[in-house]
């Protein structure tokens, strides 16, 4: 077989044209053994090879090479492709130098996929012996739309649109038309449009006609050309959506929990008011303790592994013993009766349910051929999830470091101890048993989401639990020694210790992140988009050292911290004292009141005649926290709290990587410390403290950020989305924007310096808008919380409306999201709560009942519930008509008009 490959680009002196692709013949994938191509003009480059007729497909990209090695790929990371679908003698391909479209997300599995999905497997009707097959990418083109070409041959009809040729799916937001090259005159002039189902034009792509000035190949039995992307003339495609956690749904059907079959339900409901996508929080397992404590989804035991409590029962099956499904019928009555979710009853009756099932039905379902090929695929990492389930539950405790001859992971010790002849068996049968059943009801789920349009959105954890089966297992990729959080922001003033041990980035980076391809391809199972959970930990994640329990005393990793002379190069003489916690007398009692006494007594030791020192037994956080523990009367907290405050009170943080380096503290300029400065002190002070935060990094976080990120990215076919809030950097948004990351964008929180509320009309276009996170009050407990901030919202923001009571009336609800659906961000993203507060009936009575999480509160509770049941939501017709009304008037409907 004869294949020959053209492509047209000015090249400079010196720079040569290469094929790189996934054959021996064109390098197998390595850039280094790519195929020179033959050049006579310095633009019109050509490669002929001989091959095996046997070869069914090839992949492969262009790269230019300079003469002092330096190589440049196309810009557009979509590999060029070739099937050899029918026999023949020669192929002859003619492509061009790929840059990334102006409309890249619409390359992404949320559309290809999805929104804008097409059957690839239609049938070609015809074939002619010389074949001139014309290929063109157009992501935007609904399921009932084709596209055609229209020109100026008679096998066109020279321009009747009634006798264009439709154009058959080939790819993702490909297209192809199969032409007889024998019918072909030339120059033949072109163009494509957008058509429905019966040829009627929805409109052509804009400029003048594509041209053919003379016949690519004479003799080439099959000649492929692959075309420019479609030049669309539409507005920009904006949709919209709801967020909401899946343990918050609430159904007939569910137990006292939301779960996969209440999903399904609100995928209806997102259909039915024209929306196109669905965020949820993360589903993966967090049981460590099976009480209450394992609530907040943030904190997985487990990668890949999903929480147990969203099996749906009933579509799981019904237990034959009528009792006993009498018995569960009762529970499952009590627990959906209560508002919030009672996580540890929903535990013990979800799984004594699912015990009793698998008794009934394991055996079968385990020899089942769908099990085994589930096994099959997902071993790797269910084995170790399925001992590790074993083992907390053994000893009692997820801590593995306390499992004696299994506290270090060895894989022969876990492949005896899941043995199907082992003692074990039957509990590891079970959780591979669960297991099996959340991956076939959630595909099932994202299934039904694609068919109807739905895009699933799911949420990735910047971190894992220090007890979790990744940190087990997969040691060398973790910094035990340290703990993830963030620094101060508008959430927490102590900033927030989410406890997570931190990232080795450079071991990860030795095998090419491919723990993070592990995990971004689990996600591919079920969604078509996702959101990075604070993802300015790609960038640099704040580390604080395991002594402190709050987030104050933490730094920054990687970080350029300050050597001693740079820090007095601003004015400021460097003491060593400055990294120790010391506090001057004349502050104790605005820290400890009336027991300012009892406190220097027993917990304090004097330095000098003015400054006081925590003793050796309660010099850090986490003594201070031991000390305390199980005491809870208000006096108690009172001076827990005020030694805490008394342990951050450094002006400096010392590095644990570099000796003799230094961090100024966060928000040190709140300290007891700094107010003892003089003011030339607190303006050395200041100066190094802004440069260090806001100027030093920005090269170097965006290089750490692009080197972790670009390859990542680059993997995964999901529309990716970002949560950049909090202390943001530059760099973020330059590296978000250059790898087409949506970023999130609030309201009522601008990024811009100096603005207090969003101007949402000029946010990026790649973006998600929305009126509240999980962390933040929705909008009605806001408009109360802050009613000096919400007036002005209102008047700034809403047009001059003027809120005279502190209730977040249904009307003012109605303005706020009219303004964010009419943002200039592709996604508008809202509460389910914020969504309800537009309607009196439907609105919960008090809206304090709607808040998920307080991020300032660790050992905060995740119980909150939707008030009414899906089937509720889905007949509220007058609701969900007000919601496809405004949608239709913000141009956010999952159409195109």
């Amino acid at each position: 077989m004869n294949l020959s490959f053209h492509i047209g680009y000015r090249t400079y002196r010196q720079q040569k044209m290469r094929v790189c692709g996934s054959i021996p013949e064109l390098g197998g994938g390595e850039p280094v053994m790519a195929k020179e191509m033959a050049c006579t003009d310095g633009e019109h480059w050509s490669l002929q090879l001989e091959l095996p007729d046997d070869i069914a497909e090839i992949e492969y990209h262009y790269i230019l090479t300079d003469i002092d090695g330096k190589v440049t790929t196309e810009p557009w990371d979509r590999k060029h492709r070739i099937v050899f679908d029918r026999i023949a003698s020669s192929f002859c391909l003619y492509d061009y130098w790929r840059e990334e479209p102006k409309n890249i997300a619409l390359y992404t599995s949320a559309f290809t996929k999805n929104l804008f999905a097409h059957n690839e497997s239609e049938p070609i009707y015809e074939q002619p012996d010389r074949c001139l097959i014309i290929r063109l990418p157009n992501p935007r083109v609904q399921k009932n739309q084709r596209v055609a070409l229209a020109g100026n041959q008679a096998c066109l009809g020279h321009w009747d649109t009634t006798q264009a040729k439709l154009l058959r799916p080939c790819g993702a937001a490909e297209w192809e038309v199969y032409l007889n090259a024998d019918e072909i005159r030339y120059p033949f002039e072109y163009k494509f449009f957008v058509c429905d189902e019966t040829k009627q034009v929805c409109h052509w792509e804009k400029g003048s006609n594509r041209v053919l000035r003379e016949a690519p190949s004479e003799t080439s039995e099959i000649t492929v050309i692959s075309e420019y992307p479609y030049r669309e003339d539409l507005p920009e495609w904006k949709g919209a959506g709801t967020v909401i956690p899946v343990f918050s749904l609430r159904s007939e059907q569910s137990f006292g929990v939301g779960d996969l079959h209440d999903l399904q339900l609100l995928i209806d409901w997102a259909e039915q008011t024209k929306q196109c996508v669905i965020q949820v929080l993360p589903m993966n397992d967090t049981t460590r303790t099976h009480t209450w404590r394992d609530s907040y989804p943030y904190s997985a035991i487990s990668i890949y592994a999903l929480h147990p409590m969203y099996i749906s029962l009933y579509d799981m099956g019904i237990l034959n013993d009528p009792e006993r499904m009498a018995y569960f019928r009762e529970k499952q009555i009590t627990l959906n009766n209560r508002e919030d979710v009672d996580y540890e009853a929903v535990e013990r009756y979800k799984t004594a349910y699912c015990r009793a099932f698998f008794e009934q039905e394991g055996v079968t379902v385990l020899s089942g051929n769908d099990f085994k090929r589930f096994w099959e695929g997902n071993r790797k990492w269910l084995t170790p999830y399925a001992a590790f389930c074993y083992l907390r539950d053994q000893y009692r405790t997820a801590d593995f470091s306390k499992w004696e001859k299994d506290a270090i992971y060895n894989p022969l010790r876990i492949d005896k101890l899941c043995a199907e002849n082992g003692p074990a068996y039957p509990e590891i049968a079970y959780v591979y048993f669960l297991q099996y059943v959340l991956h076939t009801q959630f595909q099932a789920v994202s299934n039904y989401a694609r068919q109807k349009g739905i895009i699933l959105k799911g949420d990735l954890p910047i971190g894992i639990h220090r007890t979790s089966v990744e940190a087990w297992t997969d040691t060398r990729y973790f910094n035990m020694n340290g703990q993830a959080g963030a620094p101060p922001d508008d959430f927490s003033a102590m900033g927030q210790n989410w406890s997570f041990p931190t990232y080795n980035w450079e071991i990860m980076e030795k095998d090419g992140f491919a723990w993070w391809k592990r995990r971004f391809g689990k996600m591919s199972d079920y969604f078509d988009s996702f959101r990075i959970d604070h993802i300015l930990g790609f960038f640099r994640i704040w580390e604080i050292p395991l002594d402190y329990v709050q987030g104050l005393c933490g730094h920054f990793r990687p970080a350029l911290p300050l050597t001693v002379g740079e820090i007095e190069s601003y004015g400021l003489t460097f003491r060593k004292e400055y990294t120790s916690a010391v506090i001057h007398r004349k502050y104790l009692s605005e820290l400890f009141g009336e027991q300012t006494e009892v406190v220097i007594d027993h917990y304090l030791s004097p330095i000098d005649a003015e400054h006081m020192m925590l003793n050796p037994f309660c010099d850090t956080q986490r003594k201070i926290q031991a000390l305390f523990e199980g005491h809870e009367d208000k006096a108690s907290r009172q001076m827990q709290s005020g030694l805490y405050a008394l342990a951050n009170e450094v002006l400096f943080v010392e590095d644990p990587y570099e000796s003799r380096k230094y961090h100024p503290r966060i928000s040190a300029s709140q300290s007891y410390r700094y107010q003892e400065l003089t003011e030339a002190e607190k303006t050395a002070f200041n100066k190094l403290y802004a440069y260090f935060f806001y100027v030093r990094h920005h090269d170097f976080w965006k290089a750490t950020a692009l080197n972790r990120l670009r390859p990542l990215v680059a993997t995964t076919e999901m529309l990716v989305c970002g949560e950049d809030l909090g202390m943001i950097p530059d760099s973020v948004h330059e590296v978000m924007e250059e790898l087409h990351i949506l970023s999130l964008e609030l309201g009522r929180i601008s990024k811009a310096f100096g603005q207090e509320f969003s101007d949402l009309k000029t946010v990026p276009y790649y973006s998600v808008c929305t009126t509240s996170t999980h962390d933040m009050s929705p909008l009605r407990t806001w408009w109360k919380e802050e009613p000096q901030r919400t007036q002005r919202y209102a008047q700034s923001v809403l047009q001059g409306t003027e809120s005279t009571t502190n209730e977040c009336t249904s009307k003012i609800a109605e303005q706020i999201i009219t303004e964010h659906l009419h943002a200039h961000s592709m996604l508008t993203i809202l509460p389910l709560q914020d969504w309800l507060a537009i309607d009196d009936k439907l609105r919960r009575k008090d809206a304090r009942q709607e808040r998920i999480n307080i991020p300032a509160d660790p050992d905060h509770y995740w119980c909150y519930r939707i008030h009414i049941s899906l089937e509720q939501l889905l007949q509220a017709s007058d609701f969900n008509r007000k919601i496809c009304a405004m949608l239709s008037r913000s141009h956010r409907t999952n159409t195109i008009t």
